[in-house]
């Protein structure tokens, strides 16, 4: 009779009962992973998430004397959910603004939930600075699992956040290929929670996934977090059904189109070829650390029938003019809201990765360029690579190049393309993402466009037990970590952290590291609880 239950065993001890869990990052083409401990069962964390109900208790109904909303795992959510960063004074975490974050820990530099939880709890309930959209996911997910509310975290890959139509997103780029800061943003990931509830308001006799998403994102009514909403109703197009609906559904149903600004203040359509938005939605799969992919409970396959009924009946939501259109007059819009395609000019394009480059190592491409006309063409094109931060925005422009390239009928052509640490290295700091984009010249004719988003891969912490862990008993543990670099890493730090091992996360200096040097340093820790335990260690100096 529990609105939370879950008949499914090994699924509660993943969603409410594991500590640990995995955050996916990256690109589409290119996922990462990173691990995170929830910590829910720590001592002190109940209190803390008590105190976070407390806090957002008048965030729904004035006043909390009864606490009789507190069996409403709907009115739950909706509190935590507002509490981790869209209250005014009191929530958990800030994001910082444009990517500004001195005056704060750096946003990827948490290793779990506790110290977050702890920190905004003995600081007076002030918001802990930073985070990004994957530690406010992972900290609301750790309330939810500690109120015994199964939950997971999602990420979800493409993620366009547009606030003039709320089904396309434009991206802008000038004729060297850069990419300029327009008012829309293509988010590389964007990170989300999960949590199964039946909703007594929808009428639902069973428990399915509803989608909370802590991080403040634009409306077109100012910065919310949203949820929850029904993840069925996202995938049916049913978007008067629920809380933010339209908002999750353009969210994973956009349409790109990219743009080349000119010089008399006009832009020009590009021929590109884009992965659609809403892809490889991935969280951790039960009892194991591979990741799944969830994407088909979002939306139906690509181009099928089912996919095809859901957006125009979502589209007759979102857009009320069109209520009573015909599925061609929604076609014949939804034309203007896409690039046209590669294939239509003529020449097919693809940058290829040829190296999975590591911090400090080249990178390198394949250029892969095809003729589907049986004249010959000759195009000159600008090509440029930059960093692009996780949320969208476009940073340095540190490489520009120009090819002419002559291809004869029906000609298929490779060209290899290296990016050296020397250019990328001084400007990738935190962000590790970079945008390599080749762009014809609009003299040439129609304006084509390739681009690839490369994630560049940091340096491994190895971590080796000394010892055989024993409740109580003292344990060591060696932790090394090599400088790949032609270069010295300046203010190195070690950050340790594990639920059951460590009361609180153990930070090691080890000052600068020289070009190739190995560092090794030896810990020691009494684990205070049974169970199975992971020990985790980060490292951060002045480049990362």
């Amino acid at each position: 009779d529990d609105p939370v239950y879950m008949d499914n065993q090994a699924h509660r001890e993943e969603y409410v009962l594991n500590e640990h869990g995995t955050l996916y990052e990256g690109v589409h083409k290119h996922i990462t992973s990173r691990p995170w401990h929830f910590g829910q069962f720590e001592d002190g964390i109940l209190d803390i998430c008590l105190k976070v109900l407390d806090m957002g208790a008048s965030y729904h109904h004035g006043s909390d004397r009864d606490h009789c909303w507190r069996n409403d795992p709907v009115h739950v959510s909706m509190v935590v959910n507002h509490m981790i960063s869209s209250h005014n004074t009191n929530s958990i975490m800030k994001i910082p603004e444009n990517n500004d974050y001195l005056k704060g820990t750096k946003p990827f530099s948490w290793n779990g939930s506790v110290p977050i939880l702890q920190q905004w709890y003995n600081g007076r309930c002030r918001p802990v600075r930073y985070g990004y959209c994957g530690s406010l996911a992972a900290v609301m997910c750790t309330v939810m699992r500690c109120l015994g509310i199964p939950s997971r975290v999602v990420t979800n890959f493409c993620f366009p956040c547009s606030i003039e139509n709320p089904l396309g997103i434009n991206e802008i780029f000038d004729s060297t290929g850069k990419n300029l800061c327009g008012k829309d943003k293509l988010w590389r990931y964007h990170c989300w929670n999960e949590s199964w509830m039946a909703r007594r308001d929808l009428n639902q006799c069973c428990g399915d996934w509803q989608c909370l998403d802590p991080t403040p994102l634009e409306t077109g009514r100012g910065l919310a977090c949203s949820g929850p909403t029904w993840v069925r109703s996202i995938r049916e197009g049913e978007l008067d059904l629920d809380y933010d609906g339209h908002h999750l559904f353009s969210r994973l149903n956009s349409n790109y189109v990219g743009w080349l600004s000119q010089n008399n203040a006009r832009k020009a359509k590009l021929f590109c070829d884009t992965w659609p938005c809403g892809q490889h939605l991935s969280t951790k799969s039960v009892g194991s650390d591979q990741c799944e992919d969830i994407t088909g409970t979002y939306k139906y396959e690509l181009g099928s029938l089912k996919s095809k009924e859901a957006y125009y009946r979502a589209y007759r939501r979102i857009h009320p003019g069109y209520c009573n259109a015909s599925n061609c007059h929604i076609d014949r819009e939804l034309s203007t809201l896409r690039s046209p395609f590669l294939s239509d000019s003529g020449v097919n394009m693809r940058l290829k990765m040829a190296n999975c480059p590591m911090y400090g190592e080249d990178v390198q491409l394949h250029w892969l360029l095809e003729n589907l006309h049986n004249d010959s063409k000759n195009l000159n094109f600008n090509l440029c690579a930059q960093i692009i931060t996780y949320n969208g925005c476009p940073m340095d422009q540190f490489w520009k190049d120009k090819v002419n390239v002559t291809l004869g009928p029906r000609e298929v052509k490779k060209i290899p393309l290296c990016i050296s640490y020397n250019q990328y290295g001084p400007h990738l700091c935190d962000h590790n993402i970079m945008k390599v984009v080749a762009v014809s010249d609009p003299e040439c004719g129609d304006v084509l466009m390739v681009s690839r988003d490369i994630v560049i891969n940091r340096p491994p912490v190895i971590v080796k037990l000394l010892s055989q862990p024993r409740l109580k008993v003292p344990c060591t543990a060696e932790i090394s970590f090599c400088n790949p670099l032609q270069e010295d890493m300046k203010n190195c730090i070690m950050t340790l952290e594990g639920c059951g091992l460590f009361k609180e996360p153990m930070t090691i200096d080890l000052g600068t590291l020289a070009s190739n040097q190995q560092a090794r340093t030896v810990v020691e820790f009494t684990p205070y609880r049974l169970g199975k335990h992971r020990l985790l260690a980060n490292f951060g100096c002045h480049k990362f």
